[in-house]
């Protein structure tokens, strides 16, 4: 153990006699010391030897030096100054833009284009660049008999949305009623405007506009009872059964709601109760007699 201890002290004394002649000059070294040969690496300067350097060896970074421009040849024409045109009109500066953007949103047209009617390329946004939809024309008038605020519970909490029922109709006998859902009013309004066109049903009325006969529907908890009326009675009703009749085109008629409240049952009891009407004529053809004889 003595042994190890002894050998252990020595190497840790030639190790500390190694650093302390490692700081003096190379000749004042004993000669049984000796440090490594320092390590020889290319010179980058000394690869590069295919680079001209020449130009910069006669030029002093010291000396200012001033622009000499060329001389202007004998012929030059100097260009006139933006501000020594002609001043653009009013209407020459509205037809460049229109040209460029289209029709201004001032609704007057300089190059004799339609304001209402836009490139097919142009998307129509509204805020946060949502797509705005042009409103449908095709002869169906839209009335929006209630808009609810629903909620969905999940997991997570509830998720709000909005339910529209709208009632859409021509008034010359073509009416629908429909009902959507959305997180936001117009698009609940838009999807229920929708699906009222894909449930459009005829309204069967006689000269005077009123129904042929009296009908009555439910649908739910809600019953409805029609009956025809005298011209100049008008439509006597509330609520969704008055919308569904006046944009039927129903002019004289009586409604009246039996059973429950709610706006879009007794929207769908009205279309129900109509669904049952049947003109005279129909109903002598399918009896195979003439329409005299059905008062017999």
């Amino acid at each position: 153990m003595a042994a190890s201890f002894t050998s252990s002290l020595s190497s840790t004394f030639s190790s500390l006699s190694l650093r302390r002649f490692s700081l003096l000059p190379t000749h004042q070294l004993p000669n049984s010391l000796s440090l490594p040969k320092p390590l020889n690496f290319p010179s980058i300067r000394a690869q590069s030897t295919d680079i001209d350097t020449t130009y910069f060896d006669n030029v002093d970074p010291d000396e200012i030096t001033t622009f000499d421009p060329p001389e202007k040849p004998e012929d030059f024409i100097p260009p006139p100054s933006f501000d020594d045109g002609p001043q653009e009109s009013e209407d020459e500066i509205a037809a460049a833009y229109e040209e460029l953007y289209g029709p201004a949103y001032s609704g007057v047209s300089v190059l004799g284009n339609d304001v209402y009617v836009m490139d097919s390329k142009v998307k129509k946004t509204t805020s946060f660049g949502k797509i705005k939809k042009d409103k449908v024309r095709d002869g169906f008038d839209e009335r929006v008999v209630q808009v609810r605020r629903v909620t969905k519970v999940v997991k997570g909490g509830k998720q709000l949305h909005f339910r529209a029922v709208v009632v859409v109709g021509d008034k010359k006998g073509q009416v629908g009623v429909g009902v959507g859902k959305a997180k936001e009013v117009v698009a609940a309004v838009q999807k229920s405007a929708t699906n009222a066109r894909r449930n459009i049903i005829t309204v069967p009325m006689t000269k005077y506009l009123t129904f042929p006969h009296r009908a009555d529907g439910d649908y739910g908890a809600a019953k409805v009872m029609l009956r025809p009326a005298s011209p100049g009675t008008g439509v006597i009703a509330g609520g969704a059964v008055r919308i569904v009749l006046e944009m039927a085109g129903v002019e004289n008629a009586l409604g009246k709601q039996l059973g429950s409240n709610n706006a879009l049952n007794n929207a769908r009891a009205t279309v129900v109760a109509v669904q049952q009407m049947r003109q005279f004529s129909e109903v002598a053809r399918d009896r195979g007699i003439p329409m005299e004889e059905l008062w017999k």
